[in-house]
């Protein structure tokens, strides 16, 4: 839900007129794609990239809307907390060096950033989990000033009826409670969209899904939490749980989460929406003036406002997007797995692996999820972000393999693959896929790194936590792949 919404107060008549509103929008949706009104494939990746604003300590620091004022540059937002901001970065082709070119000019844009940040006392940061951050500094007035927001919070808490409850076993444990929000404002991340067509979507749907254990294992970059240590990539389970409206009777019941991995192989986008439409109540139940079965009569292109402010609000990993763009409607799956960081060029190379992925596995003659169950690349995504590259994942003709093991050998060589298909420079692919090889080769992400530091700086936790990410920010400015950092 990346639109404003105006502060209001939601009458059972609304909640009425919204649900007949997005039940007509679904109808008209299923007609468009019975009548391929869509643009179809292009070769272009676009991403968002979530950061956190910190002081010269490595602490939060809450001044995302003085820093956004700073930067005054469109492609800049505010995220959920006050210490949070996000870049969109314009889809490109990734044909030629493009690949390069997005690397440089996201690159471009995080220093201007920087230096308009640092003008207001404050510093950028590329990580999953921002490790100095302490339970004070999450809080309801910690959400950032847009009313979305709030509204948003107000709308979770009142499905619960009650606060949320954090509870995380790894490697220390974690078990408490919230009454906002708020902590998801701790998960930061980097969102891949990819562009295709309704005949396509399906296979590309699957594909993500599948592919989403291995991409974690090999980028996980959020052990820590409010000062312990608990998964490699602890924003799954972080974000799973802070955006939960279901109390524990609800969840007994087999209710859906509003954060999932989803239930089945799908055939259609459809099946995505519809599941939208079944099983999630509506929290931000705004119309709008549009009637979309009239735009569609008088051969306009309806943008289905409440369809997708509604898929705004269900959080799937792999989630599905409606948009229409200069009168010409397409559909592209947003890949939501990745944290943020360590590098530009880290963030470049988990992209290329994510695209040149893409590029093969929705196009083999057996797919690869017709040969595996829907629950198994779920239990790989939880073990993924348990465990990172330390991980065991099942794979077809394979079995249960360690996740370096499976990237070195099945995955690495279908992304080149993939790449080459999209028309990437030798060179180029190479490059960014050279740092999929030395963390696995290595063992190293940026979760292991973050850990070894901390550990080998021993003494108060928060201290150590507070050194490491000063450390992380020098490191993250070289634009070195984590592989290459020492301890």
């Amino acid at each position: 839900m990346g639109r404003d919404v105006p502060v209001v107060v939601f009458s059972r008549d609304d909640r009425r007129k919204y649900r007949e509103k997005v039940r007509r929008c679904l109808d008209v949706f299923a007609q468009m794609l019975r009548e391929s009104r869509f643009e179809f494939d292009r070769p272009l990746a676009g991403l968002e990239i979530e950061l956190n604003i910190v002081d010269a300590h490595g602490e939060a620091a809450m001044r995302n809307a003085q820093v956004l004022d700073a930067i005054a540059q469109p492609d800049w937002a505010t995220e959920l907390g006050q210490f949070n901001v996000e870049i969109n970065i314009e889809p490109q082709e990734l044909a030629g060096d493009g690949a390069r070119r997005l690397e440089d000019d996201v690159r471009a844009r995080l220093n201007h950033a920087e230096e308009r940040a640092r003008s207001e006392g404050g510093h950028l940061v590329l990580i999953g989990i921002l490790p100095t951050l302490r339970e004070q500094d999450i809080g309801e007035g910690t959400l950032s000033a847009n009313p979305r927001y709030r509204l948003l919070n107000e709308q979770i808490f009142a499905a619960r009826g009650e606060d949320l409850h954090l509870a995380i076993e790894g490697v220390e444990r974690l078990d408490t409670h919230a009454d906002s929000v708020a902590p998801e404002a701790a998960c930061t991340s980097v969102q891949l969209h990819l562009q295709v067509s309704p005949e396509t979507f399906a296979a590309n749907w699957n594909a993500a899904q599948v592919i989403a254990g291995p991409q974690v294992a090999v980028a996980a970059n959020s052990p820590y939490l409010f000062g312990r240590e608990l998964h490699r990539e602890t924003r799954i389970a972080l974000f799973e749980q802070a955006t939960d409206t279901r109390p524990a009777e609800l969840k007994a019941q087999g209710v859906r989460p509003r954060v999932w991995f989803g239930e089945r192989w799908i055939t259609s986008v459809f099946d995505l929406f519809e599941e939208n439409v079944s099983y999630y109540p509506a929290l931000l139940p705004l119309c709008e003036d549009e009637d979309p079965r009239t735009e569609l009569e008088r051969g306009h292109i309806p943008h289905l406002h409440e369809l997708t402010l509604h898929n705004g609000t269900i959080y799937r990993w792999n989630r599905p997007v409606y948009a229409v763009v200069n009168g010409v409607p397409h559909l592209r799956v947003e890949n939501r797995v990745l944290p943020a960081g360590p590098s530009v060029v880290d963030i470049a190379a988990n992209a290329a692996f994510y695209y040149g992925l893409m590029r093969v596995m929705p196009y083999d003659e057996r797919p690869i999820w017709s040969q595996m169950s829907f629950r198994a690349a779920e239990d790989n995504l939880g073990a993924a972000a348990r465990h990172g590259l330390d991980a065991r994942l099942y794979w077809p003709g394979m079995g249960e393999v360690p996740a370096a093991e499976l990237i070195l050998r099945r995955l690495l060589p279908m992304a080149h693959d993939g790449l080459v298909k999209w028309g990437v420079h030798g060179p180029v692919a190479d490059r960014l896929l050279s740092v999929i090889e030395g963390r696995c080769l290595s063992g190293r992400t940026g979760a292991t790194w973050q850990v070894d530091r901390v550990r080998a700086q021993g003494g108060d936790r928060h201290e150590a936590l507070r050194a490491m990410t000063l450390e992380y920010i020098e490191r993250m400015h070289t634009n070195e792949p984590v592989h290459t950092w020492d301890v």
